[in-house]
């Protein structure tokens, strides 16, 4: 299954790009995330849980990023396994381009395949499952960047941010400290 997307992050582009590879934002970003270790140069390890249809898993897996032209693009690939529930693998062409003013662009172009029982609950369910998850993960980690998009549900910002009646992304304050 292939799909892409184009988001708009309120952030500069290095600020965006240290934040995809940061494992502390992915496993904050990738839905069901409980353990997530390793490091860009050797690639990260994580445990996920998640419920697809009626099956439910705990998929242990690594990802890697390859192909870095800093700030510009990466891949991000990763494999999974869940036991009797299967497999999943997949991999995203992520670019980030500049647009000015703070903003970065991000695309994604992603590509996703899975095996054993969660290839037979059918193309239909498993489409719509790592779409959620794709749009998931990059509205979470949009908001561990640049803030949540409603203002109420951000938890109280620090120091000039406060001041300035200003919700920063935690991923935000953290390196701006």
């Amino acid at each position: 299954m292939h799909m892409s997307d184009t988001r708009e992050i309120k952030a500069p582009r290095d600020l965006v790009w240290a934040a995809i590879l940061d494992p502390e934002v992915l496993k904050q970003c990738v839905p069901g995330c409980t353990e997530m270790s390793g490091s860009p140069e050797e690639g990260f390890e994580a445990s996920v849980t998640q419920k697809v249809g009626p099956v439910k898993a705990t998929f242990k897996g690594q990802v890697t990023l390859s192909n870095m032209n800093e700030p510009e693009s990466l891949t991000l690939s990763g494999e999974g396994k869940g036991g009797a529930a299967g497999f999943a693998k997949g991999g995203a062409d992520v670019t980030l381009t500049d647009k000015g003013d703070g903003v970065t662009e991000l695309h994604y172009e992603v590509e996703a395949k899975v095996g054993g029982k969660l290839a037979q609950l059918g193309s239909r369910i498993i489409d719509g499952f790592a779409k959620k998850m794709a749009d998931q993960f990059f509205t979470n980690f949009q908001e561990a960047v640049e803030g949540p998009s409603d203002p109420e549900a951000a938890p109280e910002a620090e120091g000039d941010a406060a001041s300035d009646g200003k919700k920063k992304g935690w991923f935000k304050r953290m390196v701006s400290s």
